[in-house]
């Protein structure tokens, strides 16, 4: 069962379930929603605790036997597997299909994963296990949903902030929500911060005591240029740049999402719901609103002079050319934002 990250409490409250499937690539939520689950099974008596790590090669028997074992002084136990890829081996899938079978009251699994994609969760056995597990898809914050998240946040620590400060701390953290939980620890401590007193944030106490810990990847970038928001394009391409980020690897996200729209842009050209459009090519729910408005603002023949200058960048790159590959990479953003540029009338 699919679970919304408000359903968890109660759904753990109800004891229907014996696993929970934890997958996303936002460390600091993916650790606070597991947190939740073994404080909750500490609290019903699950004493022990197990942990495999799942790599390449990792032998499934060793879990199996382990989790088929019984304790001799019957202790509830949860194991807890976690996976570096989204996708298990098929030993991996027997192993958890006979966890799922045995269904020993006294065992709970956990198990954390990155992003699942489409093709795991469309597989014959993933449907079969998918009605027998509480399943919870932790996804990223984007940035309208950054301030709402650090507004809590604050505000459980007793610090209130007014708009612009609340908006200063959101672009510095943007990205990295580790680094905006130390900074709001950071103000606690500065502040000598205690259960009787308050703390009044405004944006000049954010510029003094705030570090900048923007954190962004390719990804990010991709989805700013389809929601046409060249400032924030701009930003990111920054911090790549200084992070040291090899120019081709964001071209080839960029050339591999303009791809994908054009189908998408023909089928709008030719009539069809946006909606409609996207739920066929198997958008993610977060990703819809900036590729409906990509879809939306682009044309075909917009998308294929995009690819066109791609084209001119990969040379760069190469050292096929003169022109400096950053600012062409800017140039091709600001093209996916909408906006008219010289190399791309050049490319047209």
């Amino acid at each position: 069962m699919k679970l919304k990250a408000e359903q968890l409490s109660r759904t753990l409250k109800s004891n229907s379930y014996r696993i929970y499937w934890l997958a996303g690539d936002e460390p600091l939520l993916l650790q606070e929603t597991a947190d939740a689950i073994r404080q909750h099974y500490r609290d019903e008596g699950f004493t022990e605790r197990e942990i495999f790590y799942i790599e390449r090669g990792f032998k499934w028997e060793n879990f199996t036997q382990s989790a088929s074992n019984l304790s001799l002084f019957a202790e509830k136990k949860v194991f807890e597997l976690r996976l570096s890829s989204s996708k298990p081996d098929e030993s991996g899938k027997q192993a958890l299909q006979e966890f799922i079978d045995k269904a020993n009251p006294d065992n709970t699994l956990l198990i954390t994963s990155p992003k699942l994609e489409a093709g795991l969760m469309n597989t014959k056995w993933f449907k079969a296990i998918e009605t027998k597990i509480a399943l919870l898809q932790i996804w990223p914050i984007n940035k309208d949903g950054l301030s709402n998240w650090l507004s809590q946040r604050l505000l459980r620590e007793g610090i209130s902030a007014d708009a612009s400060a609340m908006q200063l701390l959101s672009d510095k953290v943007e990205g990295n929500l580790l680094a905006a939980i130390q900074e709001i620890e950071k103000l606690k401590l500065l502040a000598n911060k205690d259960s009787s007193t308050t703390i009044n944030l405004d944006s000049k106490t954010v510029m003094q005591v705030i570090a900048d810990s923007s954190r962004y990847n390719v990804y990010n970038l991709v989805d700013a240029a389809l929601a046409g928001d060249a400032i924030r394009c701009e930003k990111i391409l920054i911090g790549l740049k200084e992070e040291g980020i090899f120019p081709l690897q964001i071209l080839g996200a960029i050339t591999r999402e303009l791809r994908l729209l054009v189908p998408m842009i023909e089928k709008r050209q030719q009539g069809q719901g946006v909606n409609a459009i996207m739920q066929a090519h198997h958008i993610w729910f977060n990703r819809k609103q900036a590729v409906g408005a990509a879809i939306q603002r682009l044309t075909a023949h917009d998308v294929w002079r995009l690819l066109d200058h791609s084209r001119l960048i990969d040379q760069a790159i190469k050292g096929m050319s003169s022109l400096d590959p950053w600012n062409e990479l800017s140039q091709l953003t600001l093209g996916m934002c909408g906006q008219r540029t010289a190399s791309m009338q050049h490319a047209g």
